[in-house]
């Protein structure tokens, strides 16, 4: 990765980070983006400034450059107004990791439209306004990589969220199209798709609570117990450095010719 340069969405925590983190260590500078702030109808305690200078500061220890924008992906204008200017900053632009998102929760039929839409506009339509932004700067630079974070459900049915599950089946969508669209370009683009990572998003009452409806407040062990049923490996969840090393790999030579593909971190959830 050295001389090459990576846009990291959602970057303050999580698997953003995660990902920001392990392409400074194999010699990228980075270009770190995140809301840091709450989102309406997600209840889930959000980012904040401080997470994402946490962020730079691990980028920086490692002797990598970080540019930081508190921005939105669903404003595609301020967005892309960041993302150009940190290209101008670093010297260009190489990869996209566009992994910003939130999580809620209500069955299908008893979501309230602005909870649904807000879902979309920011796991589906947010993951679109990242790449358009980022595109014009791989193809100017010759060619690049795109990874876009989805989720097992992307892959899969679950139930209680089918605003999130159709958001991330969005999301391998968008992928497949940007795959042929950018491939005169040299750009490829893939999905990668996580089991339960162990972060905020699933580290809360509201998600502990829908895997063990029958406790009030479920401890970490409890959820644990229940989480693990849904792999096929005996783990309750990944960790976000293996998504990273997914991206990683994905972004890499090494996967010169891998595009338009959907890849499962999921200790073989998908195909329990």
């Amino acid at each position: 990765m050295n001389g090459r340069v990576v846009l990291v969405t959602g970057a303050a925590r999580g698997i953003g980070r995660a990902q920001a983190l392990r392409f400074a260590q194999e010699g990228a500078d980075v270009v770190a983006v995140d809301l840091c702030g709450p989102v309406g109808t997600v209840v889930t305690p959000p980012a904040s400034p401080e997470d994402l200078e946490v962020t730079a500061k691990l980028v920086r220890d490692t002797g990598r450059r970080i540019v930081t924008a508190q921005v939105d992906v669903r404003d595609g204008t301020a967005l892309a107004d960041a993302v150009t200017a940190a290209a101008g900053e670093l010297g260009g632009l190489d990869f996209v990791c566009a992994t910003a998102g939130i999580t809620s929760s209500g069955a299908a039929l008893e979501l309230d439209t602005q909870t649904w839409q807000t879902m979309l506009d920011v796991n589906l339509t947010g993951v679109w306004q990242t790449c358009k932004a980022a595109a014009p700067h791989l193809i100017e630079r010759g060619g690049g990589a795109m990874i876009l974070t989805s989720s097992i459900a992307g892959l899969r049915g679950l139930v209680g969220v089918a605003h999130y599950t159709a958001a991330k089946h969005g999301v391998v969508g968008l992928m497949r199209s940007l795959a042929k669209e950018l491939a005169p370009h040299r750009v490829r683009v893939n999905s990668v798709h996580p089991t339960n990572v162990d972060t905020d998003m699933i580290q809360n009452d509201m998600v502990r609570r829908a895997f063990r409806p029958d406790l009030e407040h479920p401890t970490r062990e409890e959820f644990a117990a229940a989480a693990v049923t849904m792999n096929m490996l005996p783990i309750p969840w990944i960790e976000p450095v293996d998504v990273a090393n997914a991206a990683l790999f994905l972004a890499s030579d090494e996967a010169r010719y891998i595009t338009a593909v959907a890849l499962p971190v999921d200790a073989g959830s998908v195909s329990r």
